[in-house]
């Protein structure tokens, strides 16, 4: 009987520069090469035979555009894997004040592959929880039809393009310990609220930032009181 090679999938993970990069493309953007570079904290070329490696162990694709190549994860399978490792990996130690040392913008809102995390993806799991728009549990997720009614009346549109993708799953995140979701409703959410302008891309790769516009949208629309 054959196993899957879990081996080859830990060096290509474990190594610190690839994990460096992996975490960047959890945000769901394309980066080329050279960002992934500083990102990583290592020259191009280095990068080069990092990123060559990635691809081949078929983590990451790669997008060619006019003179340039991008990079971003394979799959949403991949970012699920990602994700969950993430959750089992040893949170940073503690500062001596006591303060945890995860990054503020990355605990407070960040993406998590194509929907949201953080503080805000766990607060609009929780919301959508009370108004019964979906069934959230350990290992399923279901939209339901006021759920339905509700992404309809905020213009949501889920996509149907990808019917192998579940529409409605729990993702487990890594810095609250709690649910946030994920799925095809998770993405039409977080793609509906970077084009309706309730959040921006934040300072740090994968960190998010609600805006005024966002602010009152939350209240409005999910009972969320969110301070900036």
């Amino acid at each position: 009987m054959t196993v899957p090679n879990l081996s080859e999938v830990a060096r290509l993970v474990g190594e610190p520069s690839r994990a460096r990069i992996l975490d960047a493309l959890l945000d769901g953007r394309a980066w080329t090469g050279r960002e992934l570079a500083r990102v990583a904290h290592v020259t191009p070329s280095t990068a080069s035979e990092h990123l060559g490696r990635l691809v081949q162990g078929a983590l990451l694709t790669v997008v060619p555009q006019g003179r340039h190549r991008y990079y971003r994860l394979a799959s949403a399978d991949v970012a699920q894997a990602l994700e969950a490792l993430m959750f089992l990996a040893p949170q940073p130690a503690a500062e001596p004040s006591g303060r945890s040392a995860i990054d503020p913008e990355l605990r407070r809102a960040r993406t998590c592959y194509d929907h949201l995390a953080g503080e805000l993806g766990v607060a609009l799991a929780g919301a959508l929880i009370a108004r019964e728009a979906i069934v959230l549990g350990p290992t399923s997720a279901a939209l339901t039809s006021a759920g339905a009614d509700l992404f309809a009346t905020l213009a949501i549109k889920v996509d149907t393009g990808n019917p192998r993708r579940l529409l409605c799953r729990p993702c487990l995140d890594w810095s609250e310990r709690r649910f946030h979701l994920a799925g095809r409703a998770g993405a039409a959410l977080a793609r509906h609220a970077f084009a309706a302008g309730w959040v921006r891309h934040g300072r740090a790769a994968r960190a998010v930032a609600v805006t005024e516009r966002g602010v009152a949208a939350l209240r409005a629309a999910f009972d969320i009181e969110w301070r900036p």
